[in-house]
């Protein structure tokens, strides 16, 4: 029965790789950091100094660090497979740094009560970026996030309903750009999430007032095609943290 239980589990996780890494055209690995309020500027503090390490040692691993209003920190990392996730990045830098590697995660550790990894997938088909799809674009840090949260059995209707959201931007040559992402392996709840970019709080307000101008009345029909079949719908803002992504140095 073990054998049994192993072998499906084995089967399960190939079929996972297959469905999730190649039905949709990119794969990210996130680690959130969930920190604590009180704990904020020591976080900044030892992030920063895992950053100047990083750039010290040259570490031959890349990521993109974005914070939100409730204090999540994430750092993104595009991955081609599942094989990926076994790579040890950090092996040969921890063995430069001695104790001082372990001591950052330490400090790390006392800045929250809760994080981990997880798998979400840049969904393509639902993204409306007519001039290509970057995750990001020069002079726009600002971030609105929306979480349109489901059930499973309503993910087929939900899907029509955010194609004709995309249908109804592009017809009317909507300058209100976004990205859409789902859900993918390590995640229980099942969500998409809507990332828009801004240079600041303003240009999102300016920028949304005028797309509703634009989209006119009618949009509340097309809107409502996806919130019909959404659980819950969160939002959130937040910003690319320049000093805390990384990539190394180009040889």
């Amino acid at each position: 029965m073990k054998t049994i239980k192993t072998t499906l589990l084995a089967t399960l996780t190939l079929l996972l790789s297959i469905t999730y890494l190649h039905a949709w055209q990119q794969a990210y690995q996130v680690h959130q950091d969930n920190v604590k309020p009180s704990k904020i500027w020591d976080y900044e503090k030892v992030a920063k100094e895992f950053h100047e390490a990083c750039v010290e040692h040259n570490l031959q691993a890349s990521w993109l660090c974005a914070t939100m209003d409730d204090m999540r920190y994430l750092y993104v990392t595009p991955i081609e497979n599942f094989a990926d996730l076994d790579k040890r990045p950090f092996a040969d830098m921890a063995k430069a740094m001695g104790d001082k590697f372990g001591d950052m995660f330490d400090r790390f550790d006392q800045c929250y009560d809760s994080h981990g990894d997880y798998i979400i997938l840049l969904d393509e088909e639902l993204t409306y970026m007519p001039d290509g799809i970057s995750q990001t674009q020069e002079g726009q840090d600002y971030r609105d996030y929306f979480f349109i949260h489901f059930k499973p059995k309503n993910e087929k209707k939900l899907r029509e309903g955010m194609k004709a959201v995309k249908e109804m931007f592009a017809t009317k040559g909507s300058k209100s750009y976004y990205r859409m992402y789902r859900t993918g392996f390590g995640n229980v709840d099942s969500y998409y999430m809507v990332a828009m970019s801004s240079k600041d709080a303003i240009d999102s307000a300016t920028k949304q007032k005028a797309n509703e101008e634009l989209l006119g009345p009618e949009r509340y029909d097309t809107f409502k095609k996806v919130m019909d079949y959404a659980s819950k719908v969160e939002d959130m803002t937040g910003e690319i943290r320049r000093d805390l992504s990384y990539a190394p140095k180009k040889e």
